[in-house]
């Protein structure tokens, strides 16, 4: 089978790797299409550990023999054991046991195939093309703020960061009818969301904000700091990124301001899946190169170029 293999921090195209076999209760799953996440990358850079497939952003179709046969899935990346603490509690994503598709313990999607167990299976609404399924997964994060968060017509939000999830994050967050601004640094991205009626500004012109919420995007450890410029006492600081490198935090701001710290990861699909289906959220026009997956080595390195928003794989028709 032929994939991208990451170990010691370095990523091989290999065309050796041997077909998963699903164990009982997983689905073999054709991979369509896969994107390139800024969570791939910062694995690349030693974020954690992780030796094996790359990627957890896909679409494809079951191969697998049953009622599932056939249908064009995307899937839950989190593969919870069902008996844990976590578990029982209702909380699958938190598993003190789980695997992670391409992130833990888990092969991903920049491979012809992969397994997931059917429960973490999502059927691909019709009218949802493969390129729109591919965020699934990144939208769904989006989706998980307002699982956490409470945001009224009345609130003042704003978005930091330009980047693929912060673009996401922006226009989920517009659903809410909130004050809505989105900050970047790239005129360019953040057309894409004016083209949507969002508010935007460039950070170095932002107006000042006292803000209730607070979205962090950036992807930079400078994110947090200029975050907390923007927010007003006991606001809600959302934290999207992840970092490779340590993170120096003023705390006792944090404290003075009574400021509710949110730490905010995956999601669930079928609200995500919703949106797409309603034309509520723009994807296509977040798409910026495509490769085929024997090209995969480039296409990381396009991905990790500054600015660079989705990436596509394509792996198989």
């Amino acid at each position: 089978m032929q994939g991208l293999w990451l170990q010691d921090q370095h990523v091989t195209f290999r065309s050796d790797l041997p077909e998963p076999q699903p164990p009982e209760g997983e689905a073999l799953v054709r991979v369509l299409k896969a994107g390139i996440c800024n969570t791939d990358l910062e694995l690349l850079r030693g974020y954690y550990p992780f030796t094996g497939i790359l990627g957890h952003e896909f679409v494809g179709v079951v191969e697998s023999e049953g009622p599932w046969q056939g249908r064009r899935v995307c899937g839950e990346i989190n593969v919870a054991c069902g008996d844990c603490r976590e578990c029982r509690a209702g909380r699958p994503r938190h598993c003190e046991r789980r695997s992670t598709l391409g992130i833990h313990a888990r092969h991903g999607a920049f491979a012809e195939r992969l397994t997931l167990p059917y429960e973490n299976l999502q059927a691909v609404p019709g009218g949802v093309t493969d390129d729109e399924a591919v965020f699934t997964e990144p939208l769904a994060a989006a989706v998980e703020i307002l699982e956490q968060v409470h945001v009224r017509p009345s609130d003042t939000v704003v978005v930091l960061g330009d980047g693929k999830l912060g673009l996401l994050c922006a226009q989920v967050l517009a659903t809410t009818g909130c004050n809505l601004m989105a900050l970047g640094k790239h005129p360019s991205k953040l057309r894409i969301l004016e083209a949507r009626g969002i508010r935007t500004a460039l950070i170095t012109d932002a107006p000042a904000l006292r803000a209730d919420v607070v979205v962090e995007c950036t992807g930079q450890a400078s994110g947090f700091a200029a975050a907390c410029q923007f927010l007003r006492p006991r606001g809600t600081l959302v934290l999207k990124s992840t970092y490779a490198g340590s993170l120096t935090v003023d705390m006792s701001r944090l404290v003075v301001d009574e400021i509710t710290l949110v730490g905010s990861r995956c999601g669930p699909f079928g609200p995500a899946l919703d949106l797409l289906a309603q034309r509520r959220v723009d994807v296509g026009s977040l798409i910026e190169a495509r490769y085929p997956l024997r090209d995969g080595v480039l296409a990381l390195e396009k991905a990790a170029q500054p600015g660079t928003l989705k990436v596509i794989l394509e792996i198989s028709e």
